[in-house]
């Protein structure tokens, strides 16, 4: 009897080795082929951008671009609107998400940056990591669960590439598909291909974000985390207001336009005639808006930036340009809790800081991944606010979701399970 466990016990040790080194090959694969992919999308977004702000006359792009790119999913094969719910569906269902979407969604990004659209790139990320992941598995005859975790590990390697902020995108593809628990069984692979990705990415001149705000964080007292706490919770409501727009943008031009085209069209009218009232060369509420984070951290910013944005991210988003909604949550967190923490008497990098977490938290439900992309782009030195305002803000932001098919597996306010989809 004891020979037989002992038997048992050695063949059950060696398929964990096996399975152990047979991630650890595959990590290692989709972390340089995603890091190349994201080091060369990155490259194409950031050169997009830069010839709009050179070329300001590229922003009449916006009334055709929408048009164009439904005109292409759709001469591709895709008739519906095709973003992140694809890939979260796809892990659920075990289907195979076409390998061609991968270029369909890095060229149309590209060219929605190109337009001056109000939009980010981790849908992008995503969907081409997860693409990758699900062929890279379907071609070596993955069984469903393991295509999972491998669409997971192609997920957080083009996040990390394009974000870089590995630590993060470690955990975002496992925390993102079922709020309330965590595939830990895809740990190994989307760490390590993670940090490869990034490591390719940056070789290839692809930088990591970091803002340097250690001497604007004040000493963590009960009455400035109390107002951080308050901050946090306000950018909750934010997030609700941001995923209730970009839904109810789309059921607007669903309602007065039936035409896929047509909504595209007076959609992009609509951007273009903002842009004009807003600034047309400054293109302060055009593109991700990276360069308005930066300048949030350092107190320049209107109090009305974040719901601008909230605008012209709900209508680029309805009118067909790609890209996520992601980097512009960073962009109303930002702005929103620069300004709000002016009033509350803290530094405006502290709010702006809190407020990226809270509206990442927020709009994706997954606050350890908030977490860590505060550490990741801001560093320790604020971790108190940090963990106080991400853990406020998962609250408050209740089920809303911007990811329709994510899962809200665990109640936010019981220890009991729901299993629910977001709110949008």
């Amino acid at each position: 009897m004891e020979k037989e466990w002992l038997t048992h016990k050695l063949k059950h040790n060696s398929l964990r080795a096996l399975s152990l080194v047979k991630w650890l090959a595959f990590a290692i694969l989709m972390g340089l082929l995603c890091g190349l992919v994201g080091a060369v999308f990155y490259r194409g977004v950031a050169l997009a951008t830069s010839a709009r702000f050179a070329h300001p006359y590229l922003l009449f792009l916006l009334p055709v671009g929408g048009c164009e790119i439904v005109w292409l999913y759709r001469r591709m094969g895709f008739q519906k609107a095709i973003g992140t719910n694809l890939v979260l569906d796809a892990i659920h269902s075990g289907d195979v998400i076409p390998l061609r979407l991968s270029l369909l969604i890095f060229l149309s990004t590209i060219f929605s940056h190109l337009s001056g659209a109000s939009v980010g790139r981790e849908g992008a990320a995503l969907q081409i990591g997860g693409s990758l992941g699900q062929n890279v598995g379907k071609l070596f005859r993955f069984d469903d669960n393991d295509r999972n975790t491998i669409t997971m590990c192609g997920m957080s390697a083009v996040f990390s590439a394009l974000f870089g902020t590995p630590i993060a995108a470690s955990f975002f593809s496992m925390e993102v598909v079922s709020v309330g628990i965590m595939h830990y069984a895809a740990l190994v692979p989307c760490v390590l291909s993670s940090v490869i990705a990034r490591a390719v990415a940056q070789r290839l001149g692809a930088p990591a974000p970091f803002y340097d705000i250690a001497s604007e964080i004040p000493a963590a007292t009960i009455l400035t985390v109390t107002k951080a706490a308050l901050l946090a919770a306000v950018a909750g409501l934010v997030s609700i207001l941001f995923v209730v727009s970009l839904h109810a943008a789309s059921a607007m031009e669903k309602k007065f336009f039936s035409s896929r085209y047509a909504q595209a069209l007076i959609g992009g009218l609509v951007l273009l005639l903002l842009t004009f009232l807003t600034g047309f060369t400054d293109q302060r509420y055009n593109g991700a808006g990276v360069q308005v984070i930066a300048a949030a951290m350092e107190g320049n910013v209107h109090g009305y930036d974040f719901l601008l944005k909230i605008l012209f991210t709900a209508i680029s988003i309805a009118c067909a340009y790609k890209g996520g909604e992601i980097v512009p949550s960073f962009y109303i967190g930002a702005t929103f809790g620069a300004a709000f923490a002016t009033l509350l008497g803290l530094s405006p990098a502290l709010g702006a800081a809190v407020g990226i977490g809270a509206l990442f938290c927020g709009v994706t439900n997954c606050p350890v991944t908030a977490l860590l992309i505060c550490f990741e782009l801001f560093g320790m030195q604020g971790w108190t606010y940090y963990l106080v305002g991400v853990a406020i803000a998962y609250v408050v932001s209740g089920y809303f979701g911007v990811y329709s098919s994510q899962t809200i597996v665990y109640s936010k306010f019981h220890s009991n399970y729901i299993n629910k989809s977001t709110h949008m």
